[in-house]
């Protein structure tokens, strides 16, 4: 082949900053000459010239080519498929990895068409380099991101990925599919700025990786994040949302044992199912589990009074005169509103309850003020009965206080039984703590 040599000096200076390896190849003919002596190929041992690049070419390539690369490269060596491309356009390349010393390196194979349309210039480029910078920025983007969306105390998703999380369901929802559940649980460590005041941070930031790790230990297969300081969330789908109520009992039993034994950390629980006939977005899913937690814990928190109570006074505290004086208050005002039926109202503090004087004569309890008259009353409602009764109680204290009615039947002296329609409710404090159950029962 034929050359131009100031032609060729200028385009072998030019390029060689750029290309490991560079031949010149006549289309017609296939002869070829080398322009730049290969580097990363130069155990290959590929002739400085000959008569055709193609054939040549491709067979070295099952020396150098990487197995998985091979088919891709070889379009690059088949002179068809490079004029193909190089119909719709001026250059044709494809990139994969050459083996050099037994090490992989990024290679990509370039094919230019001359001016003339006469000749091709075909090279390798180096891009190792760059491919594995690129790999490495891609790398360290990834780790960025997903350490954004976790929490850096406790290894769990933080509040980012909670608000991911809750933008797809909302997405779900908004579509008005109903063929999707889930649940929402909300968790609140309690006594953490305590723990931080009086134990200092560490002793807190303990505490916040025990609650998460409990939280996540008991809900396996569910997203766990924390949203606060001292808040977290699970979104239960499948095993977990079918075993809600079995896993959110067991984790409230373990946080009671916590705070009763001061083991551990001690969590209000609170949980609401998603009704697609009634939410409208995620957050009203939200808010719900939000308030039942709230109510699990004010219950926790007018526990531990009492138990504060009988510590120092024993398992029967007395009431004092003012808080007596405050129920039959309230009592009064209960019996004016009632309307007839029966009524009581306990003082939940002291465990210490008024009830209907109809209901001393009508039933033949012993008095009308009692301490601990929710045990004296379960003798009293029919053994059919005694499981619902005992359910309605504990929605109406893990609820949002409202009035719960509820229908069982309550033995008279004479050993008959009487159906009563109970409606049962909560009064709380300022700070939202509950004082006060009480209910009205009607005789059916």
């Amino acid at each position: 082949m034929e050359v131009d040599l100031t032609v060729f000096s200028d385009i072998a200076t030019s390029l060689a900053k750029h290309f490991d390896c560079l031949y010149y190849v006549d289309i017609e003919t296939n002869d070829y000459i080398e322009f730049i002596h290969p580097r990363i190929l130069a155990s290959v041992n590929i002739p400085k010239e000959g008569k055709d690049f193609f054939v040549t070419a491709s067979k070295n390539a099952y020396n150098y080519v990487h197995p998985d690369d091979l088919e891709e490269m070889l379009k690059i060596h088949d002179k068809e498929n490079v004029l193909k491309n190089l119909a719709k356009g001026k250059s044709y390349s494809v990139s994969g990895r050459v083996v050099r010393d037994g090490k992989l390196v990024y290679a990509r194979f370039v094919t230019v068409m001359c001016e003339d349309k006469k000749h091709l210039i075909c090279g390798m480029e180096n891009i190792d380099d760059e491919v594995r910078e690129k790999e490495a920025q891609a790398k360290n983007l990834l780790s960025a991101e997903r350490m954004a969306r976790l929490d850096e105390l406790t290894g769990i998703k933080n509040k980012n990925a909670f608000a991911e999380h809750s933008q797809v369901l909302d997405g779900k929802i908004r579509t008005g599919s109903h063929d999707f559940n889930f649940a929402v649980l909300m968790c609140d460590l309690n006594d953490l700025k305590m723990l931080n005041d009086t134990r200092g941070h560490a002793f807190g930031d303990e505490a916040l990786q025990r609650a998460s790790g409990m939280i996540c230990d008991v809900f396996k297969h569910s997203p766990v994040f924390r949203i606060g300081g001292d808040e977290f969330v699970a979104v239960l789908t499948d095993y977990d949302y079918d075993r809600r109520e079995q896993f959110v009992k067991e984790l409230r039993e373990m946080s009671e044992k916590n705070g009763r034994l001061k083991s551990g950390p001690e969590l209000a629980v609170g949980l609401a199912v998603y009704d697609p006939y009634k939410d409208n977005s995620f957050s009203d899913v939200f808010a719900r589990a939000d308030r039942d937690m709230y109510e699990n814990k004010n219950l926790i928190k007018s526990r531990k009074g009492m138990e504060k109570l009988k510590s120092q006074y024993g398992d029967e505290v007395e009431i004092p005169e003012d808080h007596k004086h405050r129920l039959d208050s309230l009592f009064g005002a209960l019996h004016t509103v009632a309307g007839g039926g029966y009524i009581y109202l306990c003082d939940m503090r002291y465990d210490y309850s008024r009830w209907s004087l109809s209901l001393i004569d009508d039933f033949g309890l012993k008095s009308e003020y009692m301490y601990h008259a929710d045990k004296i009353w379960e003798d009293y409602v029919h053994p059919d009965d005694l499981q619902a009764y005992r359910e309605a109680i504990q929605t109406t204290f893990h609820g949002s206080g409202s009035v719960i009615p509820i229908v069982y039947r309550i033995k008279k002296p004479d050993g008959s039984y009487v159906a009563l329609s109970t409606h049962g409710f909560i009064m709380t404090d300022s700070d939202g703590a509950p004082v006060y159950f009480g209910g009205i029962m009607i005789p059916q």
